[in-house]
């Protein structure tokens, strides 16, 4: 137990230092209320890292009395984290494993509380059910993907789509109610904020069917100002990782040219070309767009989906150039669903062809049609 008296100025100092919430590492409970009553109140435990008397908790003959006020041997603690660090596994909790879990503690709250008035975002979650998977995204997980960067805008995120939906990709009603749901929800609770200028920047997270993520990057359009996020598997989680040395994204153009254009979006797998034979079976030019090594993983950085947005913005207008203005560009994705938003984002209704956009379902043998954008005349 401490005997040392810690000036007010001191306490206050770690308080601010520590947001007010416990220094454990994985912890950070908030120490200014009670977790079961809501009630305000002080629990907190101001701790020393390396005890204020010899005898103490990771004490020293010579440290113990000079460290005793030091604000940076101190930690805010939790009862919990309290006992377990000075009484309970004293010897799981070295002097330097509690420094390191200040320091990472404060340098993320000096971070947080840093941010500037315009590195606000709305947070979009949308979710759709993927063949009999419902798609579930945790807010907690998206708004830690952001920061530091960015925060959220408002304490409650705008969650699209159909919470509980009976449908399922394989039922092709499923896609006119998806989408209409979809376009009602946009305008009830997006739009708005775009009509008034309260949306400044938009933070997306979706898992969905592909053609229903190109529908929510069609509504968003590429006017505000929008950061598009991809779940990650290894590591699992929403944060952009770092960029992959010599990527690039690889255009293959058709050995001749037909009225009817396929686009081939081999970015998450390979799509054989006699697939898309299958469901247009008349001749055909595909245009295909891929990576080296296509797979569920090839994405991990921001600048790769930068890549994608102009490699993608090039070849619309390089079809359009070499087809006509009259032609549809039938689209075969197999893509990431930070992509496929993008696709929508990117294709421009008054100047960009038309697009047919197919789904793989094994249920129903293939890809299927699933949603059309038009142009708008």
């Amino acid at each position: 137990m401490s005997s040392t008296d810690i000036p007010e100025k001191i306490r206050v100092r770690l308080w601010v230092k520590a947001g007010g919430r416990c220094e454990y590492a994985g912890c950070n409970r908030p120490l200014w209320r009670d977790d079961l009553t809501m009630a305000d109140m002080n629990s907190a435990y101001i701790a020393h890292i390396i005890a204020d008397s010899p005898a103490g908790p990771r004490g020293d003959t010579v440290l113990s009395p000079l460290l005793a006020s030091d604000l940076s041997n101190l930690m805010l603690l939790c009862d919990v984290h309290h006992r377990l660090v000075d009484r309970d596994d004293v010897a799981g909790h070295p002097a330097d494993r509690l420094q390191r879990m200040k320091q990472q503690h404060e340098t993320r709250i000096e971070l947080l509380t840093s941010l500037h008035e315009d590195r606000k975002s709305h947070v979009i979650l949308y979710g759709a059910n993927i063949g009999d998977h419902r798609a579930q995204i945790s807010a907690t997980g998206a708004i830690q993907a952001m920061t530091p960067d960015r925060y959220p805008a408002d304490t409650l995120t705008i969650r699209l789509g159909l919470g509980n939906s009976p449908f399922t990709d394989a039922e092709e009603i499923a896609w006119a109610i998806e989408r209409e749901s979809l376009a009602r929800q946009f305008a009830d609770q997006v739009k708005p904020r775009l009509m008034t200028g309260d949306g400044h920047h938009f933070s997306v997270f979706g898992l969905a069917p592909q053609p229903l993520l190109m529908d929510l990057g069609r509504l968003l359009s590429d006017i505000p100002a929008a950061e598009v996020y991809q779940l990650h598997r290894e590591p699992q989680g929403w944060r952009w990782q770092e960029h992959p040395q010599d990527f690039r994204y690889d255009v293959r153009p058709p050995d001749t040219r037909h009225k009817c254009v396929a686009l081939n979006l081999s970015l998450s797998a390979t799509i054989a070309d006699a697939r898309i034979a299958e469901v247009l079976q008349h001749d055909h030019s595909v245009w295909t767009l891929t990576v080296p090594a296509p797979g569920n993983d090839f994405l991990k950085s921001k600048l790769q989906l930068l890549g994608f947005r102009e490699a993608f913005r090039s070849l619309l207008n390089r079809i359009k150039a070499e087809h006509g203005e009259d032609a549809v560009i039938h689209v075969f994705p197999a893509v990431p669903v930070s992509v496929a938003v993008e696709i929508g984002r990117v294709w421009m209704p008054k100047a960009d062809l038309p697009l047919r956009i197919y789904d793989q379902n094994r249920k129903r043998g293939g890809f299927v049609h699933a949603l059309d954008f038009n142009r708008n005349t």
